[in-house]
């Protein structure tokens, strides 16, 4: 992603994103495993879980942050929380049990992190609910003369995100659709119903959003062509 001004220490910077876990009867413990395992593996400068960790109120959330301590970053791992926190009713416990174990949920705050000589804003915000007005606690939280990062579960908020002045978004929601036909060279993908901001890079007037597929799934434990990832985001000097 190529951000307008990026400090030289930040050019190259990665960024593991982990989403969507939906940790369950469907994406069990080997499942994350693996995702915890291939984000190592990028060596991420950050990493970045951005909401839905389970589905409902019975998932093993607890079970779910233990395994994601074993994520590795020189800055740490910081996150936001989904609509799926709402709907369990743990968005208060995701955020004490996280910061036990070291992972610290950014809700409606930044932090400042340092590479070399260059500093880094990175905020997050709780699930901007649809047809809500987005963001509209999140200006004062960027920070001139340095690259300011937003976590935002729900991508819709993209444009509000870009008018403020973040540099790059990071979300999921999507799934990608979970399913993705093509007939006749036209994709059929349930998401496109309700976003625009369906999967990968977007841009707009010098700003990045990336929407991340994420790992699990809602609904039915089916994906088709929208295979579950892992990302890894690596800033670049425009």
């Amino acid at each position: 992603v190529a951000v307008p001004g990026l400090a030289p220490a930040l050019d190259g910077l990665r960024i593991a994103q982990v989403t969507d876990i939906h940790y369950g009867p469907y994406f069990g413990r080997r499942d994350l495993e693996r995702a915890v395992a291939m984000a190592n593996e990028t060596w991420p400068n950050l990493t970045v879980v951005t909401g839905d960790l389970i589905s409902i109120r019975r998932d093993p959330l607890d079970d779910c942050l233990h395994l994601l301590t074993h994520l590795k970053a020189d800055a740490g791992v910081y996150g936001c929380l989904g609509n799926h926190e709402i709907a369990a009713e743990c968005e208060a416990h995701a955020t004490k049990a996280a910061a036990r174990l070291g992972i610290r949920m950014l809700r409606g705050e930044s932090q400042t992190l340092r590479f070399g000589d260059a500093d880094l804003n990175l905020a997050g915000v709780d699930y901007q609910r649809v047809r809500s007005k987005y963001l509209n606690h999140a200006a004062p939280m960027l920070q001139p003369g340095m690259a300011n990062i937003l976590l935002s579960h729900n991508p819709d908020v993209f444009p509000t995100a870009a008018g403020q002045g973040w540099d790059l978004t990071l979300s999921g929601h999507t799934h990608g659709g979970q399913v993705d036909v093509e007939i006749l060279g036209e994709h059929l993908n349930p998401a496109r119903f309700f976003t625009k901001y369906i999967y990968g890079p977007y841009h707009e007037n010098g700003k990045s959003i990336v929407v991340s597929r994420g790992l699990g799934t809602v609904g039915a434990p089916i994906r088709a062509n929208a295979p579950p990832e892992v990302n890894l985001i690596r800033l670049v000097a425009a």
